[in-house]
């Protein structure tokens, strides 16, 4: 185990104990929030939501350059929830001690980005953070299987990674269902986590599939009431328990 601190605040509220298909989750992604004030774009949607999702890009994983641990560790500083960091960078592990220190709670690394995944699970976990791994939409199911026993989290994304705004691909549904299946399969409490163009119409979609976390960023933070799109959508996934 490394000497870094393990930065779990808010760690309490998503217990691994609990079955993860009984609770379903609203993440607030920071991506489309005005970063001019960002602290208080948090604050105004912190008590809807579950966790704070942190986009990371580094230009060559895709084409967007944008969030680092720099951002993380400032975020951290203004809330309690749990601090997901969506890596969507080449060599995602290479900078997890980074992101440890500045106080992620959990890290999911793109399945088309890495040699190994269960190496890179290791690590996180030997960081003190949970950890996940994503699905680009050309990508099958079976790329995450053999690793879901040692997962925090599978992230299927809805759109193609980079850009906020975009539509939301209806075949991530059946991604989502076929997720969900394997995970009940073997009994475990693996969260279901979909990313891209979430609202109020597509996240029930994708929690009727089996999702138990929405990650949604225009819907919220281009909203002209960030803090009342939040609460809708968390009264939707709610309704869905």
């Amino acid at each position: 185990m490394s000497d870094l601190p393990r930065r779990g605040k808010g760690e309490d509220r998503i217990p691994a104990e609990m079955p993860s298909a009984q609770r379903r989750k609203v993440a607030a992604s920071i991506l489309s929030a005005d970063h001019a004030y960002l602290a208080d774009q948090i604050k105004l949607v912190e008590e809807h939501v579950e966790l704070i999702h942190i986009d990371c890009m580094d230009a060559h994983f895709v084409p967007v350059l944008s969030v680092g641990p720099v951002v993380v560790e400032a975020v951290r500083r203004v809330t309690a929830l749990p601090l997901h960091c969506h890596l969507m960078v080449e060599r995602p592990d290479a900078l997890f001690e980074d992101f440890a220190r500045a106080g992620a709670d959990i890290v999911t690394s793109h399945v088309e980005a890495v040699e190994d995944p269960a190496k890179v699970v290791r690590k996180a976990g030997d960081l003190g953070m949970r950890a996940g791994l994503a699905l680009n939409p050309e990508t099958g199911v079976d790329a995450v299987v053999p690793h879901l026993e040692s997962l925090d989290r599978v992230l299927v994304m809805s759109v193609h990674p980079g850009w906020a705004g975009q539509e939301f691909l209806d075949g991530a549904l059946p991604k989502i269902e076929q997720v969900r299946r394997e995970i009940d399969r073997q009994g475990l409490a693996v969260e279901v986590e979909v990313d891209g163009g979430i609202n109020e119409r597509t996240g029930p979609k994708c929690l009727e599939a089996g999702a138990t976390v929405l990650a949604a960023a225009s819907s919220i933070f281009k909203a002209a009431r960030p803090g009342e799109a939040a609460r809708r959508l968390a009264a939707l996934a709610r309704e869905e328990s």
